[in-house]
């Protein structure tokens, strides 16, 4: 952990050893004291020869008084000479989860602006009391070893690398490092809010300082999940490689190789695959991915997670359900997440699913081997309710449909780093 306010630049540094440095390095900034700590703080490692600096603010337009703290920011990033923007987003409309909406949107963002500028890596202010807040959350909602395993210093997500180099300090020399040097910070009065379970886990960690039980203590707990989430992780991978192929998008099991897998290893695969099919963020409900797992044995087809679990005699196919495929896109395109179409261009073509109307005029894709089920959830363009093209099932006529991530990724994308 740290020694205090006074360790804090070697603490940063220390978190991209051995690995050299990126060149170049986004930072996450709020207006909050972390993220503020974090600005400066590798603001000076620059000026010593450190990674050259880009900044961005997500204003979520929630607060009145987000435009003022983006504009804080960006003058207090004019003064530091680091190239400064604010990225919008105004999508809460009310329903779900505000805080989950808003932090995968602020991510798709500032992944979106990294991109387009060429940045590969990107800081975030994130703190050991970070850490611990998020391992009483997710004990509280008895989250197993994979939620109760530490963030990671260095994590890949949407094709960026997301670095926490903060996340052995404490807020609190965090802030006392910002006071003295004469810096202010601004406060979100939703993280007083006690309607909110961040802000009821920061108290509960407060409370629980008399017992012995700190920050520290629960990152180390944290810490040894995650090593246990490796192993777990390793073990999967090694049953995916001897179990698995991808057609199509879909992923198939061998049953009997599969089948003579563990069950925590079982359910970690068939978890990652409805995952990996359908792009989604979570894992289903263990009790939910359990009964998916027992009715697949038993040979029952069923549906989870935006995807079919179809058994047959000698394989297990995890495909898109065809009923929950994304909207239709312009073509050529990324559409549902998972398919990279490309073609020739033209006025009025769309990427959608091929479905039964399409199904219905390709009379010989059974000779494709597919079952009915995947070829409907299959990428098809259409100009209006004239089907031009499927890449899998007929000449495609110059188009093309290939897995965004690319099939390796289901293998890779198992491993823990």
């Amino acid at each position: 952990m740290t020694g205090g306010a006074e360790a804090l630049p070697s603490v940063l540094r220390a978190a991209f050893v051995p690995e050299p440095p990126p060149p170049r390095l986004g930072v996450a900034v709020s207006g909050g004291s972390d993220s503020l700590a974090l600005l400066h703080l590798l603001a000076d490692w620059a000026a010593a020869g450190g990674p050259t600096l880009a900044a961005v603010t997500v204003d979520h337009g929630l607060r009145p008084e987000a435009a003022a703290e983006a504009a804080g920011v960006a003058r207090i990033c004019h003064s530091l000479d680091v190239p400064h923007q604010t990225l919008h987003w105004r999508g809460w409309d009310g329903q779900g989860n505000l805080p989950d909406r808003a932090r995968r949107a602020r991510y798709g963002l500032m992944a979106d602006w990294a991109r387009a500028a060429g940045i590969g890596a990107v800081a975030l202010g994130h703190t050991i009391d970070d850490q611990a807040e998020t391992f009483l959350l997710r004990l509280a909602r008895g989250s197993g070893v994979d939620g109760l395993s530490a963030m990671a210093v260095r994590r890949r997500d949407r094709g960026i690398d997301w670095w926490r180099p903060l996340l052995t300090a404490r807020r609190a020399d965090l802030r006392a490092w910002l006071t003295a040097r004469g810096l202010t910070w601004a406060d979100d009065p939703g993280n007083e809010d006690a309607r909110y379970d961040r802000v009821q886990a920061r108290h509960m960690l407060a409370a629980l300082a008399p017992l012995g039980i700190a920050a520290e203590t629960l990152a180390e707990t944290a810490g040894r999940m995650r090593l246990a989430r490796q192993a777990l992780a390793r073990m999967a991978h090694d049953l995916a490689r001897a179990a698995v192929w991808i057609q199509a998008g879909d992923v198939i099991f061998d049953r009997e190789t599969f089948a003579a897998g563990a069950e925590e290893t079982r359910l970690r695969l068939l978890a990652h695959a409805l995952c990996w099919v359908a792009r989604a963020d979570y894992r289903p409900r263990l009790v939910a991915l359990k009964g998916a797992l027992a009715a697949a044995e038993r040979g029952e087809r069923t549906t989870l997670h935006g995807c079919l679990i179809l058994p047959r005699k000698a394989t297990l196919r995890v495909a898109r359900e065809p009923a929950a495929v994304g909207p239709e896109v312009p073509a050529p395109g990324l559409w549902d997440g998972r398919w990279r179409v490309s073609g020739p261009d033209g006025a009025g073509l769309t990427v959608r699913a091929l479905g039964p109307a399409g199904l219905e005029r390709l009379p010989g894709w059974r000779a494709s081997g597919l079952p009915r089920a995947t070829a409907l959830a299959l990428p098809a363009i259409w100009r209006g309710p004239d089907l031009v093209a499927v890449p899998h099932l007929d000449a495609a006529h110059g188009w093309g449909a290939e897995l965004h991530h690319g099939a390796e990724d289901f293998f890779t994308s198992l491993i823990v780093h």
